[in-house]
């Protein structure tokens, strides 16, 4: 079942860096910003992770936890966290089964082939596990502060 804004979302379970086991459940009471990114260690999604990580404390501050998803494994996952001093978690989403939920799997072109791909989104779940915002295909300049406002919006909603 694809999540969607204003429903719950559905309960599953993914490994996270820091030997973390992420599920909608353990998050209740945190605001989740759930980022999808293509792959570790490449230049848009290094800037990406870099502006959450410099506006984490923001974050933090307005009551949210941030979570990226790839594809990558958790050992891959673990060095990109180490090299950019990540102060939020990675998942391993490994078999697509988070990315294929949340309807981020998309044909690309890529050097004139067809390839499967991550479009990269950015999913807000509030407090009680409801979806609240999602932002599809962005660009990375500029994402951030958006997502951040939303959180902080977010809080002051009755």
């Amino acid at each position: 079942m694809t999540p969607a804004v204003n429903k719950p979302v559905p309960e599953f379970e993914a490994l996270a860096t820091g030997g973390v086991k992420f599920t909608p459940q353990s998050q209740v009471g945190h605001v989740v910003v759930l980022y999808f990114y293509p792959k570790d260690n490449t230049p848009g999604c290094t800037t990406e992770a870099m502006q959450f990580r410099d506006r984490h404390k923001d974050f933090v501050k307005a009551g949210a936890v941030i979570f990226g998803v790839s594809r990558d494994n958790l050992a891959s996952h673990e060095k990109f966290k180490q090299a950019l001093e990540l102060p939020f978690e990675l998942i391993a989403d490994t078999e697509e089964k988070l990315c294929h939920m949340f309807g981020v799997v998309k044909n690309k072109i890529m050097y004139g082939k067809k390839v499967k791909g991550i479009e990269r989104s950015t999913f807000l779940i509030d407090a009680q596990g409801v979806m609240r915002a999602e932002w599809r295909g962005i660009k990375v300049a500029g994402h951030v502060d958006e997502v951040l406002k939303a959180v902080k919006a977010l809080k002051k909603a009755p």
